[in-house]
């Protein structure tokens, strides 16, 4: 169960540890917008050519832009799903990377697709992950935020997907931590308790930072503070649902979608 809201601002923690698919960064619009410029590609280098089947050929034609938005949708379903269910010690171990390699196969199969890409053209596709462009408000945020507190990614993706995200959105994290480092997956606690310890941090020393509420109350059950900042379509909770109104309760800081995100969150600790 989480805990009772704190005064995050007049005792502030020492470190922040950030989600980082759809908390810092913007996955649906870089993977949506990948996937209709690759499937446009095909369909150029490909017209006339009889390098696709007839079959692959007349699915392609149909797919909208909208199609592959649900498609990418799809891909990113498979992943919550996948981490929902691992079981540290009894799942056999699966880095992200990896998930989203296989799972793209599975899609292109569902959607009659199979034979689209080539079996190189997939793994690449794959790693789109380690491209997403971040929030605009993001790289400017964290690093107003590394002038007064540790900052750290807590985030389901492989260590090497994670350097890639912070070098390519400029997001200068003082620390990268994925769940990879404890073989566990957000929600389960060991995440959480180890990331504040390899913080040299106690848990009521870190605030979580998420645009998730489900990961802030597993946060906040280990102890930790904290802070929402609302992202576009990115809460799977409805404002109707008993848990989200719940959470006006126990969440320390909670800000909204127009309100410029981490920028925000260094506004009012302070940081201008």
């Amino acid at each position: 169960m989480a805990s009772s809201k704190h005064d995050i601002l007049k005792a502030p923690p020492k470190g922040l540890t950030f989600d980082v698919f759809g908390t810092v960064v913007n996955w649906r619009k870089t993977v949506t917008n990948t996937l209709i410029s690759s499937a446009a590609a095909k369909v150029s280098s490909s017209s006339g050519s009889g390098d696709l089947s007839p079959e692959v050929w007349t699915q392609l034609s149909k797919l909208t832009d909208e199609d592959w938005a649900q498609f990418a949708q799809e891909w990113r379903n498979s992943y919550k799903k996948f981490v929902k269910e691992f079981v540290p010690g009894q799942t056999e171990w699966r880095d992200i990377d990896t998930h989203h390699h296989l799972s793209l196969i599975d899609l292109l199969k569902k959607w009659k697709l199979e034979g689209l890409y080539t079996e190189e053209e997939v793994h690449h596709l794959s790693r789109v992950w380690h491209s997403l462009d971040p929030w605009s408000d993001s790289s400017e945020g964290i690093q107003k935020l590394n002038t007064k507190f540790i900052t750290s990614t807590l985030s389901n993706g492989n260590p090497s997907l994670l350097k890639d995200l912070d070098k390519h959105g400029d997001l200068a994290f003082t620390k990268l931590q994925s769940s990879a480092d404890f073989k566990a997956y957000k929600p389960h606690p060991s995440v959480y308790k180890g990331a504040a310890k390899a913080m040299g941090l106690d848990p009521a020393d870190v605030a979580m930072v998420a645009a998730h509420l489900s990961d802030l109350k597993a946060a906040s059950a280990c102890g930790f503070r904290t802070i929402y900042v609302e992202r576009e379509r990115e809460e799977d909770w409805k404002p109707e649902q008993e848990e989200y109104k719940d959470a006006k309760n126990w969440v320390d800081m909670w800000v909204k979608e127009e309100e410029d995100g981490f920028v925000e969150v260094a506004r009012r600790f302070g940081i201008n």
